[in-house]
């Protein structure tokens, strides 16, 4: 049998979106693989303060940040945050504009109470107070702390949230040498909400690390995923599966779809593709 190398996103592919309890069937289907000689690591846009829950499962390393930090049995492959030169032009042009703002950093993430303000200024209209009651239990289950107790720390991603395509006109012209814009468009509370990704790092760029590293051919790996900010790890995987949840743009570039996160996706999926067997 010839070794794979997993990557799984975490939030609406592992989990469902903002939690950390992976479907019993998810940690059976890791668990059946490693002790097949495969290897399986998350590949999420979280930073490493807020996957740290996920640490009590096994697995054999960890992609966070959307790439800018990797681990490989506890031994760090890659720690590259923003410059600080860039970080604080970013920071500033994105508060003269509007948009709220949460930086992720190794202990946690860092996000701007006027988001939150606004929300209860607002909260009459459409889903405001329902988005923040959602925003407040993402903020407790995954380490996201007030802006006001960040200390300068280096942050991997800076996650924007806005209320218009005109804020984020002038950021995108000034930011794009530095970041991609991964913007799947307005959500369901009416919000843009998205990524801004350090450019020379992304999803895609660590399974070509990994695989590298572990000496198996790009052509064995398999990404599960279910958002746009997977879409390089899956055009770069050998094979690329978009949960049934996932966004619409995702599925057209995927070699395959599996069920939901809700309905055990990980484990047919692995079932499936010989990952491992009933």
């Amino acid at each position: 049998m010839e070794k794979k190398i997993i990557f799984l996103d975490i939030d609406g592919t592992l989990t469902l979106p903002g939690q950390n309890e992976p479907p019993d069937s998810a940690i059976r289907a890791i668990k059946k693989a490693r002790e097949r000689g495969h290897y399986v690591f998350l590949c999420t846009g979280r930073s490493y303060g807020m996957l740290l829950p996920l640490l009590n499962y096994e697995f054999d390393g960890i992609i966070a940040s959307a790439g800018s930090y990797i681990e490989y049995q506890k031994e760090v492959l890659l720690d590259c945050p923003v410059t600080e030169e860039t970080k604080k032009f970013a920071m500033e042009l994105l508060k003269e504009n509007g948009i709220f703002r949460t930086v992720e950093c190794m202990d946690g993430s860092y996000a701007d109470e006027e988001f939150k303000e606004f929300l209860r200024a607002h909260a009459g209209e459409g889903n405001n107070s329902e988005l923040l009651r959602w925003r407040e239990q993402i903020e407790k289950s995954l380490n996201v702390f007030p802006m006001k107790a960040y200390q300068g720390q280096p942050i991997y991603k800076i996650i924007i949230a806005c209320t218009s395509w005109e804020q984020l006109k002038v950021p995108r012209e000034k930011l794009s040498s530095g970041f991609v814009f991964s913007i799947p468009g307005v959500d369901a509370y009416g919000f843009i909400n998205g990524e801004l990704i350090n450019k020379r790092f992304h999803k895609g760029k660590a399974v070509e690390l990994i695989c590298e590293h572990l000496h198996v051919p790009v052509g064995r790996s398999v990404a599960f995923g279910d958002s746009i900010n997977d879409l390089e790890m899956l055009e770069t995987a050998g094979l690329g599966i978009c949960m049934d949840n996932g966004q619409d743009e995702l599925k057209r570039v995927a070699d395959d779809i599996c069920p939901s996160v809700l309905e055990d996706g990980i484990w047919h999926g692995f079932l499936k593709h010989h990952i491992i067997e009933s």
